[in-house]
């Protein structure tokens, strides 16, 4: 009997993962830099909370959630996202009583039953970074801004789009105007836009079909419906990024795929991800914390898929050098291993990175890995004492006693 990974994930081996450490290491910098604490959430939460916050006729809610009932008959689902998770948190640990907007960010897999596809897994890695508690434009902007230096620290090329959806005081009069216009084509709709339209109309544009995005070019767009207030916003929004030099491109027809948007809403694509082009996205909820039993909280934030970032990354340049190691002893056959192994361990507890023979490798074997490893310096242990090595140097013969000082 063999076993492979379920369909839909994927292992991340050793060799590559210093791409995914160099891109984690840049988003903890940046997001330390832009005032952001990292926190945590459960992997599993009642499934209400997902299917409140997302909407019940959803993507996510409808088809890809993983529910399940534990043992006391309560309903759990696997986190599909997290923004609903720091929105929970915010409430529960009654973090509106904190300086606002309270600025958190988190790297976790998320899961989501979707037909697998070149950067799309069914558990994936996802950077969320979220700022709750202020309705101001300028932090739409920050948080764009922090996207935008991320993928520039990675050397990834992307196409910043960005929209307006309005809210609750001008939405309902553009929707009335759609759901005219869809009526009048109806007949031309896939069966997945007249799906859309039966729960949340704005999602008709949430769409691959590329048939059904050339009808869509001519249905009214929501800029055009905007109320003074989320036309002033956005207008800031605007002005706040062409402050911080951050491009971006109108899409008057971007929405996103989960009814808490409102407002401002942006993607950044990448080429060469095929259909899955969007590395990273998000937009203002302001209605989300409400919507879950928290006070009126205006809110703003974003996701990245780790598995797509590292992608994008690659393809702008070489995989990222695995780490070289710092020492590499090579014991002859009289060698006093014990001894050796001793004197690693404390190199080790002091943070330096050694590397030994453990699979019974001639002299000449341990010499030809430690050049494979790029180790700085080799140790060559014999009975009486031991060889440094160190590249462009002559070799130097020590005693243990001198060489633990030459190491320490």
């Amino acid at each position: 009997m063999s076993f492979e990974a379920p369909k839909g994930t994927h292992d991340v081996l050793p060799r590559e993962w210093p791409s995914w450490q160099r891109v984690l290491d840049e988003a903890e910098r940046l997001c330390n830099a832009y005032g952001y604490r990292r926190m945590t959430t459960p992997t599993f939460e009642e499934t209400e909370l997902f299917a409140r916050s997302s909407g019940e006729a959803s993507d996510v809610v409808a088809k890809e959630m993983y529910s399940f009932e534990d043992r006391g008959e309560r309903s759990l689902t696997l986190r599909p996202e997290a923004t609903a998770q720091v929105c929970r948190a915010y409430v529960e640990h009654g973090l509106q009583r904190e300086p606002q907007p309270v600025k958190a960010w988190l790297v976790a897999p998320m899961f989501r039953y979707a037909r697998p596809q070149k950067g799309r897994y069914r558990e994936f890695w996802q950077l969320d970074a979220e700022a709750v508690g202020s309705d101001d434009p300028a932090i739409d902007a920050e948080l764009i801004a922090l996207q935008a230096a991320w993928l520039e620290a990675l050397g990834i090329k992307t196409t910043l789009l960005l929209n307006s959806i309005g809210d609750r005081a001008c939405r309902p009069a553009y929707l009335e105007r759609l759901e005219k216009w869809l009526d009048e084509h109806s007949a031309e709709l896939d069966a997945d836009a007249l799906h859309k339209r039966s729960t949340s109309p704005l999602r008709v544009f949430d769409t691959k079909n590329p048939e059904l995005a050339a009808l869509l070019e001519g249905a009214p767009t929501i800029g055009d419906a905007l109320c003074a207030d989320c036309r002033e916003h956005f207008e800031a929004v605007k002005r706040y990024l062409d402050a911080c030099a951050v491009a971006y491109e109108l899409a008057p027809r971007l929405v996103r795929g989960l009814d808490y948007y409102t407002r401002t809403t942006f993607e950044f694509a990448a080429p060469g991800l095929g259909a899955q082009d969007t590395v990273s996205a998000g937009g203002r909820y302001d209605y989300l914390v409400e919507t879950i039993g928290g006070p009126p909280t205006p809110a703003v934030g974003f996701a990245s898929g780790i598995e797509r970032i590292v992608a994008s990354a690659e393809q702008g340049e070489a995989d990222a050098a695995e780490p070289g190691i710092e020492i590499f002893f090579a014991c002859e056959p009289d060698a006093p291993r014990e001894r050796v192994l001793a004197l690693a361990a404390s190199l080790r507890r002091r943070g330096r990175s050694c590397e030994l023979d453990y699979a019974g490798r001639s002299l000449k074997g341990q010499m030809t890995q430690a050049q494979r490893l790029g180790a700085q310096l080799t140790v060559i242990a014999a009975a009486g004492g031991a060889t440094l090595r160190r590249h462009s140097k002559p070799d130097e013969s020590l005693t243990y006693e001198r060489l633990e000082e030459e190491l320490a």
